[in-house]
C-alpha cells in the first residue's frame, strides 16, 4: 500500500470512528487539542493526508481506537489496553489442569490439533491409581473428580479428529519410574502399571496421539496447551493466563515445534520406552 492509500484508508477510517463515536470535526480537535483546520485536512476527499506521530496519538486516544486500525495496520479496532484485555485473559481454576476451563477448550478444539506440555505426566494418560495417589490429599478437588474429567479428556483423544502431540521431559518419566519426587511413596506396582498403561496406550493411539520426549539439560518448558489456531493457555497453578491473538497462538507453537525438533525420544519410540522403564521397576 502506498503512501496516498494508506492516507485514503486513514481518512475512511477516522470518518467511521467519528461516526460512531456520534462526533463533529469540533469535537475531534478539542478531544485531540488540534486545530479544526488540521481535522478538516485530514479528512479532506480531495487531498487525503497522515497525520504526525503526536496527532496520531491524541486522535486515537481522543477516539478510543487503535492507532494502528487507523493507519490500516490492524483489523482490531480497540484501543491498545482493551486489545490486550481480549488478546490475554486470566482463567481461575482448580489445582490440577483437568477442569472445566480445559474440558471446553479441548471440546472446542477438536478437528484441530492439541499441542500439550504437562505440569508433571499427562493426565490423559495417567491410571486411576495414580490419580487417586496424586490428589490424596487435596482440598479443593477429589481424586473421584480427578478421574471423572480424566475419562472425559480421554473420550475426547478417542474420537477419529483427534490429533494431540505431548513433549514432555524424558527425566519426568524416568523419575516417576524412579519414585522420585512427589511419586515418593507411590507403590512399585503402581509406578510400573501406569508406565505399561502409558506405553500401550501410545501405542494403540498412534498417530492420533503422539509424545515426544526431550532431555531437560537441553530445553525447558512450562506447562501450557495450544489448542489449534485459536488458544494457547499457559498454566500457572490455581489459574491459566490464556491467550487468542493469532501471534501469541503462534508463539506458543513455536517453542512446541523446538521441543519436539530437540527430541532425544521420537514419538515413535516413546511407548516401547515406557514399557521399558515399566520393566525395569
Amino acid at each position: 500500500m502506498d503512501k496516498r492509500d494508506r492516507a485514503e484508508l486513514f481518512r475512511e477510517r477516522l470518518s467511521d470512528a467519528l461516526r460512531s463515536r456520534e462526533m463533529n470535526r469540533s469535537d475531534l480537535a478539542r478531544g485531540a487539542g488540534l486545530d479544526r483546520s488540521t481535522v478538516s485536512q485530514l479528512l479532506s476527499e480531495e487531498a487525503p493526508r497522515l497525520p504526525n506521530g503526536q496527532a496520531l496519538a491524541a486522535i486515537a486516544t481522543a477516539l478510543s481506537v487503535s492507532s494502528d486500525w487507523l493507519l490500516g495496520l490492524s483489523t482490531h479496532r480497540g484501543a491498545a489496553a482493551e486489545i490486550l484485555d481480549q488478546a490475554v485473559q486470566v482463567a481461575e481454576t482448580d489445582r490440577h489442569p483437568v477442569d472445566e476451563h480445559l474440558l471446553a477448550w479441548y471440546r472446542d478444539a477438536v478437528g484441530a490439533k492439541i499441542r500439550h506440555v504437562p505440569a508433571n505426566l499427562p493426565d490423559v494418560l495417567k491410571t486411576e491409581a495414580v490419580l487417586a495417589f496424586e490428589y490424596a490429599g487435596e482440598t479443593l478437588r477429589t481424586a473421584d473428580q480427578a478421574i471423572i474429567g480424566t475419562r472425559d479428556q480421554r473420550a475426547l483423544l478417542s474420537r477419529a479428529e483427534s490429533d494431540m502431540e505431548i513433549a514432555l521431559p524424558r527425566e519426568s518419566l524416568e523419575g516417576f519410574a524412579e519414585g522420585e519426587g512427589m511419586w515418593a511413596g507411590l507403590p512399585a506396582a503402581a509406578r510400573r502399571e501406569q508406565l505399561d498403561v502409558m506405553g500401550r496406550t501410545l501405542e494403540d493411539l498412534y498417530p492420533s496421539l503422539r509424545l515426544h520426549l526431550f532431555g531437560a539439560n537441553d530445553r525447558y518448558s512450562a506447562p501450557f496447551t495450544v489448542f489449534g489456531q485459536k488458544w494457547a493457555a499457559l498454566y500457572l497453578g490455581q489459574r491459566y493466563l490464556t491467550f487468542s491473538n493469532t501471534r501469541h497462538v503462534q508463539l506458543f507453537s513455536g517453542h512446541f515445534d523446538d521441543l519436539v525438533r530437540h527430541a532425544v525420544v521420537r514419538s515413535h519410540e516413546a511407548g516401547e520406552f515406557a514399557v521399558r522403564l515399566a520393566e525395569g521397576i
